[in-house]
């Protein structure tokens, strides 16, 4: 990556420390983004802190998709960044009204000194509690000052009364008309005296003539307010959100205490979820938490690891509905089994598919492990539009759930489709066939791992996977393919243009010996591979022969690694 001038001067002026506050006086508000981005770039936490804590714009967005090898800000930084943002709060200089930390959390272990959603979660919690202690001390401290100025300004209206009665009674034996111009004089003192303490009042603090002005145009507001809407009281006016957060939130049983409190009150802070991933949480504590969020910001909604049955998520699915903008739903290993036969489970089934039809903008669904075998027709024909992604691993689908969704509105609509771990047989080929023909013109992910397809029932699948012209990544891992069968799939493959990623199986030639003919996903995971390294040479040496015949050698990649492989190869370009 070539920098331009500007970043490099950028990278030069936050390396010296010590001479920030010659260029922080007098930077430009054009030239912040750069010192901010060079800062993170090269782990600078003092300059980020001193940047953002006089941020001039109003927004500020430090998460966001990043390019392909920017790493992302290390955890010193980003603490930084956060204890800067309460410090920016009392400062004048900051003018930032809403920071996005959406997508700055990595999940990516392998990088160094990056902070992943959970502990971003418990910083952001953290920081929004600490802001709020920070303003109820600050009131306390306002409070304790307006009493002692209200002594102060009582001793000394007692001490001109004292005055001016020792005076009365000091002329008290001269003649009337002396009396009379006393009384006189004493009373033109006290005018005067009350003339002038407004006077030193206001030399005395500037500042606080500005406060006791701001104040009194907050009291007209707030009357306004509670004629229309209730009374607030002094304190919850003095907490109106002053900045606007918006990140993903990360939530577990350890964390959810401290998410709960930072968005149940309110403060100078105040949070937004973008995306929300919960784990291990019941429903009663994921009803809550939907409670406390903001409606308008909510995308997406991510439930793994918790027990929530059939019951809890048709409880919790009503409750998704008014937030307006969400078109994501993932549910992993809920511990819905429907194999086994319960009472009520068909009346709580009709309520979860009510519960998905009043998600209204509703575009991904994601149902992980639930076993739902037969009733994939009941749950999505209630959504009122097409969904553009389709994940059902785990999910023990049926020639039947087939055959529906290859003949719903979801099919010429699909972009992604995860059908992995779900076992395909003869009976359910023609269905997958039809499925694929009408998305063709659609389909840019499809994932079929695990699901024990044979060297005849793949070849007998690749003319359909041949006329997917906008297929970008094919996932075919832990299916019991020979080595012919994986050259056929790699020849394919090398004819589709589009295509940037295949993760195949490794072939049963690559085995250590005594596995079963047609051996499970589970079976192929756990055994071990041959030691010597001449099959899996001869593996890899066909498949770069196919490859570079098709002359796709340098732009689709093909590998069988299920934990290295990249991602980001599937993304648009």
């Amino acid at each position: 990556m070539v920098l331009s001038l500007v970043n490099l001067c950028a990278r030069e002026v936050v390396s010296d420390h010590s001479s920030s506050p010659h260029w922080l006086s007098c930077v430009p508000r054009e030239l912040y983004r750069a010192l901010l981005d060079a800062a993170f770039s090269h782990r600078r936490p003092l300059a980020v802190g001193e940047l953002v804590q006089r941020w001039p714009e109003r927004t500020l967005n430090v998460g966001g998709s990043r390019r392909a090898g920017k790493c992302p800000p290390d955890r010193l930084c980003v603490q930084a960044l956060l204890l800067a943002v309460v410090r920016g709060l009392t400062d004048k200089r900051c003018c930032l009204q809403v920071l996005d930390l959406s997508g700055l959390q990595c999940e990516d272990g392998r990088v160094e000194d990056s902070m992943g959603g959970w502990s971003l979660t418990v910083a952001l919690c953290s920081m929004v509690l600490q802001a709020r202690a920070a303003a109820s001390r600050a009131h306390r401290r306002d409070g304790e000052r307006e009493r002692k100025r209200g002594l102060e300004a009582e001793r000394d209206r007692s001490s001109i009364k004292r005055d001016r009665g020792t005076v009365g009674c000091g002329n008290s034996g001269e003649g009337s008309q002396g009396g009379h111009q006393v009384e006189v004089v004493g009373k033109m003192e006290c005018r005067t005296n009350e003339q002038t303490l407004p006077e030193v009042d206001s030399v005395k603090g500037v500042r606080r003539r500005m406060e006791i002005q701001r104040r009194k145009i907050s009291s007209e507001v707030k009357s306004n307010t509670s004629s229309n809407n209730g009374s607030l009281s002094d304190q919850e006016w003095d907490e109106v959100p002053l900045l606007h957060v918006r990140a993903d939130l990360f939530i577990n049983s350890r964390s959810w205490e401290r998410v709960r409190d930072a968005l149940s009150q309110l403060g100078q802070l105040q949070l937004h979820c973008r995306y929300l991933r919960v784990e291990e949480l019941s429903a009663s504590s994921i009803a809550s938490l939907l409670g406390l969020l903001p409606q308008q910001d909510l995308l997406g909604v991510d439930l793994r690891y918790s027990s929530l049955g059939v019951s809890g998520l048709a409880m919790l699915l009503p409750l998704l509905a008014p937030f307006p903008q969400l078109h994501s739903l993932r549910l992993h290993y809920c511990n819905l089994d429907l194999q086994r036969t319960q009472p009520g489970q068909q009346g709580a089934l009709q309520d979860m598919s009510k519960g998905l039809g009043s998600l209204k903008r509703l575009q991904r669904l994601c149902l992980t492990a639930l076993r739902l075998p037969g009733h994939l027709r009941l749950l999505l024909s209630s959504l009122s539009q097409p969904l553009e992604v389709l994940e059902l691993p785990y999910l023990c689908l049926t020639s039947t759930d087939l055959a529906y969704l290859s003949c719903s509105q979801h099919a010429s609509f699909l972009r992604e489709l995860d059908l992995s771990e779900n076992k395909l047989d003869e009976s359910s080929l023609p269905s997958l066939r039809r499925l694929l023909g009408q998305a063709e013109s659609s389909m840019s992910q499809l994932s079929l791992c695990g699901c024990g397809l044979s060297d005849t029932l793949l070849g007998a699948l690749l003319p359909s996977l041949s006329c997917c012209r906008a297929l970008r990544s094919l996932r075919l891992a832990l299916n019991p393919l020979s080595r012919m069968g994986l050259l056929s799939l790699a020849r394919t493959a090398a004819g589709i243009p589009s295509l940037r990623l295949l993760l195949y199986p490794n072939p049963l030639e690559d085995y250590e010996p005594g596995l079963p003919a047609l051996p499970s996903s589970a079976q192929l995971l756990d055994w071990p591979l041959l030691e010597e390294p001449e099959s899996r040479d001869l593996t890899r040496r066909l498949l770069d022969e196919v490859m570079n015949l098709r002359g796709r050698s340098r732009d689709l990649l093909v590998t069988s690694d299920l934990m290295n492989y990249s991602p980001d190869l599937t993304v648009d370009d």
